[in-house]
């Protein structure tokens, strides 16, 4: 939201400002789809499409053309792989990227004010550009990003402004509340269940989007599929039981696992089997939780957690 409030100043001033925003990249650009940099007609800069003497000379190109008022929609195509090919960025990080250079000016503070708006209200929203301009649309997109393209005259861009990861918590005891309190700093929207009434690490929980006490018997109708889904109850039982009817409502998890020694998991995978669920859809499963780096204090628990969860959402990018 800061990106779009020290935007719209810019525009308010009547000044002329170019948006850099990469619509397309594929490895390992140092700039990622989604990435954002605008530099207005007094010079300030704010954000970033990647940096190192690629954005160096985008923004020099930038101060330029804003200063004679030369102000056209431009696609650069930048290959990160050293010199002497065309399009070479002169970065040897390997990758491509394509960024969109949109002139903006006061005509663009409605749909800017309607962008700042939904991250006042916490509404999701889509972002596109094209030929015609930015629009702004408070509305869920199917996807994330959407890039078309047959012609400098025909493409469109398309981005979930406001987009948060839901993870579900199911348990809240202390390594619950130091899960939510960083997948909070990091974006996410953290939903937590509980099935115990007058919990502390429960009540004392303001790091979340919401939290309920509830019966485990019903976490399938109230967990939705395509999120993150840590199992950390205080019981074997009702590990058990959250992972199985999460497992057999057929719903699609970006992420579903269980807190535990390696022990206990395979006791509980050994019954599970016994019960007719399938190998396959536990081979499925993140047990025990966490990346191995022998954490001890539910701190440590909650970054080993919280960075596979990363690891894995970053993968389906």
């Amino acid at each position: 939201m800061e990106f779009y409030k020290k935007l719209l100043t810019k525009l308010q001033d009547n000044q002329n400002v170019y948006l850099l925003t990469v619509v397309e990249n594929i490895g390992s650009s140092p700039g990622r789809q989604g990435f954002k940099m605008f530099v207005s007609q007094d010079g300030f800069i704010s954000g970033s499409i990647g940096g190192g003497i690629m954005e160096y000379q985008f923004v020099e190109k930038v101060k330029r053309d804003l200063k004679v008022e030369k102000l056209e929609i431009l696609f650069k195509r930048q290959i990160h792989q050293g010199k002497g090919k065309k399009d070479s960025s002169g970065m040897i990080c390997s990758g491509e990227q394509t960024v969109v250079f949109h002139p903006l000016n006061k005509k663009d503070i409605p749909t800017i004010k309607k962008i700042i708006k939904s991250f006042v209200t916490n509404k999701e929203g889509f972002l596109t550009l094209s030929p015609n301009g930015v629009n702004f649309k408070e509305k869920r997109s199917e996807t994330r990003f959407d890039f078309t393209k047959t012609s400098n005259k025909d493409w469109l861009y398309k981005e979930q402004l406001n987009y948060k990861e839901k993870v579900y918590i199911i348990g809240a005891g202390h390594v619950g509340l130091a899960i939510s309190k960083l997948l909070d700093t990091l974006n996410f929207n953290v939903v937590l269940f509980d099935d115990r009434d007058n919990l502390n690490t429960f009540n004392e929980n303001d790091f979340v989007m919401k939290k309920q006490v509830i019966d485990y018997k019903n976490t399938t109708d109230l967990v939705e599929q395509n999120t993150y889904v840590i199992i950390m109850t205080t019981k074997f039982t009702s590990d058990k039981l959250v992972l199985s009817k999460l497992i057999q409502s057929n719903k699609k998890f970006k992420y579903l696992g269980v807190l535990g020694s390696k022990a206990k998991i395979k006791t509980m995978f050994e019954m599970m089997l016994s019960d007719g669920i399938l190998k396959l859809d536990l081979d499925n499963i993140y047990a025990p939780i966490g990346l191995s780096i022998k954490s001890q204090t539910p701190e440590e628990i909650a970054v080993s957690i919280v960075a596979q969860i990363i690891e894995v959402k970053n993968a389906l990018l």
